[in-house]
């Protein structure tokens, strides 16, 4: 399972980046605007990193003004985690949680006057669906939050004016991402993406509207990405979760823990 996770973070970049070689690392480098990537052990590497590693990385990250991040799977690559913090980085910890073939995943209910659906790259819907997850993340955990309705709707405007709703809207397009969302009203409460990429998908950004917290809602929209990506063929589904709150979330889903997913950035 964990080598089919390789391969997937190794592949899933390729779309929109160009690789740089630094031998047991691999820098990722976006091609074109949207978020920056980060740096990962070479796929097939099988020794040491040593702190000197993730520095050279770290002198062409900031030559790039690209963020220093690493990122990588602690049963995978265990001598990283020591070369990194060596190297004066922080390091967090994720559940990393799989979803296998011959698993079968709950369809949890959304609630009454909910709705949960797959968006197409001109729903109207879209902007918004792109908008709520950067609401949830600036509050991050499972208690009730103070963004609502009112900052929604200032974020939908900033996602289609700073290229995010077109970003996103061209990788649909491209079969690179799908999205759902959970909408009551018309309003977008939460929303998430997973993306396929030979047989194996990862679900990413799930978040919830900060004020509509506590309903279910990550479920169902995480529910109607797994059963999305099962109808496209996907075999495996995968994904991080932020703190052992969020996993149990995504176990009640069917997701099960199989290592522990690790991001390094400075303090």
């Amino acid at each position: 399972m964990l080598d089919a996770l390789e391969q997937y973070y190794d592949g899933v970049p390729r779309s929109s980046a160009r690789v740089e070689d630094f031998g047991p690392l691999s820098l990722f480098v976006r091609e074109g605007a949207g978020w920056p990537f980060y740096a990962r052990p070479t796929l097939g590497f099988a020794g040491s990193v040593g702190a000197e590693d993730v520095e050279r990385v770290r002198s062409r990250q900031r030559e790039l003004g690209q963020p220093e991040a690493f990122e990588w799977v602690a049963e995978t690559t265990p001598s990283l985690r020591a070369a990194a913090e060596a190297a004066g980085l922080r390091v967090h910890a994720h559940p990393l949680m799989v979803l296998g073939p011959d698993e079968p995943a709950a369809r949890p209910a959304a609630g009454a006057g909910v709705t949960v659906r797959l968006l197409d790259a001109g729903d109207p819907a879209l902007a918004a669906a792109v908008a709520v997850p950067q609401l949830a993340f600036a509050e991050p955990g499972t208690r009730l939050g103070t963004a609502g309705p009112a900052e929604l709707a200032t974020a939908t405007l900033t996602a289609a004016r700073d290229g995010s709703l077109d970003r996103v809207a061209g990788r649909i397009r491209a079969g690179l991402t799908r999205v759902a969302a959970a909408s009551e009203d018309g309003v977008v409460l939460c929303s998430g993406m997973h993306q396929p990429v030979d047989g194996v998908s990862e679900i990413v950004g799930v978040g919830t509207l900060p004020t509509a917290r506590r309903r279910g809602l990550a479920r169902a929209v995480t529910a109607a990405l797994v059963a999305d990506a099962r109808a496209r063929g996907v075999r495996t589904v995968f994904l991080s979760a932020g703190d052992e709150d969020v996993a149990r979330v995504y176990a009640a889903v069917g997701f099960r823990p199989v290592g522990t997913a690790l991001i390094a950035e400075p303090a």
